[in-house]
């Protein structure tokens, strides 16, 4: 054999050797980033009732377009979830935390922090959509509870004093007068409402002192008497409400977005809608996603970055929209959103409310609600 092609034939095993090498890198890399067949990372979120329905819908979407991706929902109330998670409590292990307003999560983040020394966030919270604080009533009622059309703490004050409607000016066969708030130890909503209604009560702004006004002491006894087992979320409690109808709820304080929402279902169950009123001052509540850091690996981490870029963009915006939020991306109209609830003239339903909004109480003010609530008797 002439010497070259020995050489060469020497060499093509080697050749071979290389290539074979190289392949099982290539395809060692291929598995790194390909996930496998059937391969999926599941995403546990755990947010505030008021976000149950368009979050479902949303879900399917997301996982249609990200198979491998895996949601899973869970609801609790706003406070509620943030102390479930401070408390390890569920029996599951949360990636994404979504409470009512960002405020409950700062109140997290520090508590945490001092805690474990260390940052409890991957980033930082997102905002994801927005709603206010509203007033309803069945129509009659609240004609003659708010004779002016506008939403009164006072006159809710007298009424609950009274205990029933025929000495507010109402039909004695109306019986009780009852009103329904959620509870402040477990529910965005219901401090949202006693912190406006305190404001209220002392003529202007607020600090944690102003709890300690024995006027506010005896304005949280009235409540929590006449608040009997407030619900623990504002949806669960706007659902009640249209269940119990007149005679068994009167006036209730929510979210505008579920007020919204819901207004069809109070016209089909009880004939006639609730009305709704704008409390002026209001506040404007934001729900707003962190992903933990506790039992969440980075792989999963980036899983849910996705979900929560996905929920900001106008497409997903516009699910919120629909169910009675009002968007964080400005790009997105309320009145053109197909099916908008701002254009089904719903009584007293408006695109900009012409009262003051306020920001959520800080943290400090949420403790002494919660503190204050929980010593009235």
């Amino acid at each position: 054999m002439p010497p070259g092609l020995k050489n060469a034939s020497k060499a093509k095993p080697k050749y071979s050797k290389v290539i074979t090498s190289v392949a099982i890198i290539i395809a060692a890399l291929g598995l790194t980033y390909i996930p496998l067949p059937g391969s999926q990372t599941t995403v546990v979120i755990v947010s505030g009732t008021e976000l149950q329905e368009p979050l479902q819908e949303l879900e399917v979407k997301f996982e249609q377009e990200h198979p491998s991706i895996r949601l899973e929902l869970k609801f609790q109330g706003s406070q509620e979830l943030v102390n479930n998670y401070l408390d390890q409590k569920n029996d599951f292990k949360p990636t994404i935390l979504i409470p009512a307003n960002a405020e409950i999560l700062t109140e997290l983040g520090d508590r945490l922090r001092a805690t474990n020394k260390t940052e409890p966030f991957y980033d930082s919270p997102r905002p994801l959509a927005k709603t206010l604080l509203v007033g309803i009533a069945w129509p009659e009622r609240g004609k003659v509870l708010f004779p002016t059309g506008r939403f009164q703490w006072s006159r809710l004050e007298q009424a609950m004093q009274a205990g029933n409607w025929g000495k507010v000016g109402g039909v004695s066969n109306w019986g009780s007068f009852d009103f329904v708030t959620t509870d402040p130890t477990r529910s965005n909503s219901g401090q949202l409402t006693l912190n406006l209604w305190t404001q209220s009560k002392l003529g202007g702004t607020i600090n944690v002192n102003s709890f300690n006004d024995s006027s506010i002491q005896t304005l949280f006894s009235l409540i929590k008497k006449s608040v009997y087992q407030p619900p623990r979320s504002t949806d669960t409690l706007l659902q009640e409400f249209i269940v119990r109808g007149p005679n068994d709820a009167d006036v209730a304080t929510v979210y505008e977005s579920i007020v919204l929402h819901r207004w069809q279902q109070s016209a089909a169950t009880k004939g006639k809608p609730y009305q709704i009123y704008y409390l002026d001052p209001s506040i404007e509540t934001t729900a707003t996603a962190a992903i933990v850091r506790r039992d969440v690996d980075a792989g999963t981490a980036k899983a849910a970055k996705q979900f929560l870029d996905f929920l900001t963009q106008p497409e997903q915006q516009a699910v919120f929209v629909q169910y009675g939020f009002r968007p964080v991306n400005n790009n997105v109209d309320l009145k053109t959103v197909p099916n908008s609830p701002w254009s089904q003239n719903i009584p007293g339903a408006e695109v900009k409310p012409s009262v003051k909004i306020l920001p959520p109480p800080d943290i400090q003010t949420i403790t002494e609600i919660q503190r204050q609530w929980e010593r009235a008797n």
